[in-house]
């Protein structure tokens, strides 16, 4: 009997080391909310983005403009999608990423609009092409404003961030200032597509009807993105979005403004010294 026993016992722990090797690993579970899909819940105290990279910029293994433009099409013509599962994590890439596309925006604007302006007053041009102290001035005012303008529309995407934060906290929950300078930082990548870079990019990658989809995609990510942040981010219900929605909403009015004032006095400063 004891040695029909021993018999069984070991055939079960040969039928377990069989079994052992044709095992399906258990799913990686966040440390933070338990789910195996999560995107990236972690609070913003940590450093961790979740499980799976969902930023195309985040994740090696590709080529620079290939991440840059895959994110940037991420922000905008998928935007809710993105924004709501947008994960904790380090603020530096995001900050790459932010600024290499707004100079690209503001680049690829002003290679299109200064023929035009050329083309519109064709006395100013030749004028300036014959001048060297006004073709000088045109370059320092060319050089100066790119790269401003291309630092101040990244603090301008922070602080519309940093604002929608605020109003979440407002309605009791708890603060995600991390991942609010992240979604700023990213929602760079919307004025690099409604650029003509970002134009040219689609065009040429998925044809010219795809144009329509990305001019309307441009001009309600914004709006979008902030509804996808505050649900999917804060978990905020209908009414309390809609009222944290206000301050991203002030603050948008009041970059706009401020923007303005900034770029009319840099203008005249570059154009007196």
């Amino acid at each position: 009997m004891a040695k029909n026993s021993v018999s069984a016992q070991n055939q079960a722990r040969e039928d377990e080391q069989v079994d052992s090797l044709f095992d399906v690993p258990a799913a990686v579970l966040c440390a933070f909310c338990g789910q195996a899909d999560c995107a990236g819940c972690s609070p913003a105290d940590t450093n961790a983005s979740g499980v799976i990279a969902i930023v195309p910029w985040e994740r090696p293994g590709s080529g620079v403009f290939s991440r840059l433009f895959s994110t940037a099409k991420a922000t905008t013509i998928g935007a809710e999608a993105f924004f709501a599962a947008l994960p904790d994590g380090e603020i530096p890439p995001a900050m790459r990423f932010a600024v290499i596309a707004e100079l690209l925006a503001v680049i690829s604007l002003a290679a299109v609009l200064i023929p035009l302006a050329a083309f519109a007053a064709p006395d100013i041009a030749l004028a300036l092409l014959h001048n060297p102290a006004a073709r000088a001035t045109a370059l320092r005012v060319i050089l100066l404003s790119v790269p401003a303008l291309a630092l101040w529309m990244v603090a301008a995407h922070v602080t519309h961030g940093a604002a929608l934060d605020v109003g979440a906290r407002k309605q009791g929950v708890p603060p995600q200032r991390r991942r609010a300078v992240r979604f700023g930082l990213y929602a760079c990548g919307w004025d690099l597509m409604a650029g003509p870079l970002g134009a040219l990019v689609i065009l040429f990658s998925h044809g010219i009807r795809s144009i329509g989809t990305l001019v309307d995609a441009t001009m309600r990510a914004p709006g979008k993105s902030s509804v996808a942040f505050l649900e999917g981010v804060h978990r905020l219900t209908p009414d309390k979005l809609a009222r944290a929605r206000r301050y991203g909403t002030f603050a948008a009015v009041m970059l706009a403004i401020v923007s303005a004032l900034v770029f009319l006095a840099a203008l005249g400063v570059a154009i007196l010294f």
